[in-house]
């Protein structure tokens, strides 16, 4: 069977790591996602970025964004550069830019340029502040985001510095928003014949996963802050306690899961406890409750307590990144991917999270332009015609 977006193409105008981790998800699932790289400045400067580099010219970085993707060389600043875009438009569903927020118009990437062309065209934009507005023309990445949204303040302990989130969340969380934009546009593109712009940016992303603590705020007034290891802010059990050798993370987030903890630690006198009886009661006694785990889950390890609760009651241990990724539930289920790679031979990744009937494409990142005379001669063009336009610079 076909993947999902087989027959979908889609043109990328994209660098770094929002851009191509979203149109990453779209070529896993079967699109033919095409990165229009610069020729002459070493296309997506994320080809350069370190300290890991399977070849001279291959990127970790790079290549765990971009996996599953053909290059073209193009330089859009060029009026031909331009028409060899313009011809690719023709022949695509979509454009997907991550730029800053003033430039795809500058460089004629929107709807109202390319409709002409293509009317069915759908141009979604990931910037940092949005095409519009007193930011356009800003820079802007994921950690001002972070710090900008308030994630700062939510992130370690109450007594701690400001903290930001681990990992580029705001950047990933973005970048699958810009994949939801261009799959709706092309929806709809082809239901009515017409396409539009979408746009997505970093910092409407980092406000809109405030979520509920934002409702709280608007409504209510509260200002959500750190809770003590890492606690839910209304939730409880709901937080790390610690272990004979360590510590583990409980989550009673329903309340059939209070009795499962009680029972799973021997304590039925904690379930007959009415101060603990209900979610109210139990945030109310916190404090408390931090001191009964503590103690109790002080008499085994983390491993022996895991086997314990295991299906019962929502546990995890606090890994860290080879813990994570030696886990037998991620080597053992088919959660990493083997890609082979010309010269340098087999390298691991970890596969995409949304699992089909069908295995997810094992393609490694393109080499710069490795795909440009393949996909220009399939539009017509010749070889003088080729060779005019590396000549020029353009491809």
């Amino acid at each position: 069977m076909a993947l999902p977006l087989d027959g979908v193409r889609v043109l990328a105008v994209e660098q770094y790591g929002a851009g191509p981790f979203g149109t990453q998800f779209l070529a896993d699932q079967g699109a033919e996602v095409i990165k229009i790289e610069n020729p002459n400045d070493g296309g997506d400067f994320a080809r350069a970025i370190g300290p890991y580099f399977f070849t001279p010219e291959d990127s970790e970085f790079f290549h765990a964004y971009n996996r599953n993707k053909k290059s073209l060389t193009i330089d859009l600043s060029k009026p031909e550069g331009m028409a060899v875009f313009h011809d690719m438009v023709k022949t695509a569903d979509a454009v997907a830019s991550n730029l800053r927020g003033d430039v795809p118009d500058k460089l004629g990437l929107t709807y109202d340029v390319l409709k002409d062309i293509n009317p069915k065209i759908v141009c979604a934009h990931l910037s940092a502040y949005g095409r519009t507005g007193p930011r356009a023309d800003w820079p802007g990445f994921d950690y001002l985001m972070q710090a900008e949204a308030g994630y700062f303040s939510l992130t370690g302990e109450p007594d701690g510095q400001p903290t930001r989130f681990g990992l580029s969340v705001v950047d990933q969380m973005t970048g699958l928003a810009l994949a939801y934009a261009v799959l709706a546009g092309i929806t709809g593109a082809r239901a009515t014949g017409q396409g539009r712009d979408l746009d997505v940016s970093l910092f409407d992303v980092a406000l809109c996963n405030l979520g509920y603590p934002a409702l709280w705020y608007l409504n209510e007034g509260h200002v959500t802050e750190r809770e003590e290891r890492s606690g839910h802010p209304s939730l409880t059990p709901c937080a790390l306690y610690k272990t004979a050798d360590g510590w583990i993370f409980i989550m009673c987030n329903k309340e059939k899961f209070w009795p499962a903890l009680c029972e799973a630690l021997g304590r039925a006198d904690w379930l007959a406890d009415q101060r603990f009886a209900d979610f109210k009661g139990r945030l109310e006694h916190r404090a408390l409750i931090q001191d009964m785990l503590d103690e109790a889950l002080s008499a085994k390890n983390t491993a022996a307590w895991l086997e314990v609760f295991a299906g019962k009651v929502p546990a995890a241990p606090i890994n860290n990144i080879q813990q994570a990724l030696e886990n037998p539930f991620v080597k053992d289920e088919g959660r990493l991917q083997s890609l082979e790679l010309e010269g340098h031979g087999t390298y691991r990744a970890i596969d995409a999270p949304v699992k089909c009937d069908e295995p997810t494409p094992a393609n490694p990142a393109p080499r710069l332009g490795q795909d440009t005379e393949a996909l220009l001669t399939d539009l017509g063009y010749d070889n003088a015609r080729l060779a005019a336009l590396k000549d020029g610079g353009v491809i």
